[in-house]
């Protein structure tokens, strides 16, 4: 299935047609796709960490986002257990500008280096979304709408830098300054 068709298809859909109000399983689920999707420094990091996995190439395709959406679920049990985390929406800020900035630089650490940095992000990632499950979903619903959504993103991010390798360092240097800079503005409260 083409990407874009997904894409629109997903922004056209009533976010009534999810809610499905009085049933739990569906509040859940639709609470939880659409999480991912409505902070711009959240839906950022994850498309950036998509490109980040493309751009370090190999393995790192698929190691970067399965670490996130890995971690990303153990921070969401911290978040649903409400179990306190510092500093969570400062880390989540930081790393559209993280994850930006090694886009822009076209950095390619070590496989182990950046799975650990896109891992520690991802906890802080999913303990806001544990956290901030609506009263009245299912726990397991809600995690698995987001865990598609974020999957979802990081194919995204993935696919946008192999459509885009005629303009590959054109397209990284744009993809990661927009992503940083997402990152700042909504750190400094204008987005």
């Amino acid at each position: 299935m083409n990407i874009r068709l997904l894409l629109t298809a997903l922004v056209l859909v009533p976010g009534v047609a999810l809610a499905h109000t009085g049933d739990p399983n569906h509040l859940g689920l639709g609470a939880g796709i659409s999480h991912p999707l409505t902070g711009v420094d959240h839906l950022a990091a994850m498309v950036a960490v998509g490109i980040l996995g493309a751009t370090i190439g190999g393995r790192a395709i698929w190691v970067l986002p399965l670490s996130f959406v890995s971690m990303m679920i153990v921070g969401a049990l911290l978040g649903l257990a409400g179990l306190p985390l510092v500093g969570v929406e400062t880390a989540i800020v930081l790393s559209s500008v993280a994850f930006g900035v090694m886009i822009m630089l076209n950095a390619r650490p070590a496989l182990l280096t950046a799975t650990g940095i896109v891992g520690l992000f991802a906890v802080f990632h999913g303990h806001a979304h544990g956290a901030e499950m609506p009263a009245g979903g299912m726990a397991w619903v809600y995690v698995a709408g987001f865990v598609a959504a974020t999957m979802a993103l990081h194919l995204l991010g993935a696919r946008s830098v192999i459509a885009a390798r005629h303009h590959g360092e054109m397209f990284k240097r744009a993809a990661g300054f927009a992503i940083a800079s997402f990152g700042v503005l909504a750190g400094a409260g204008y987005i």
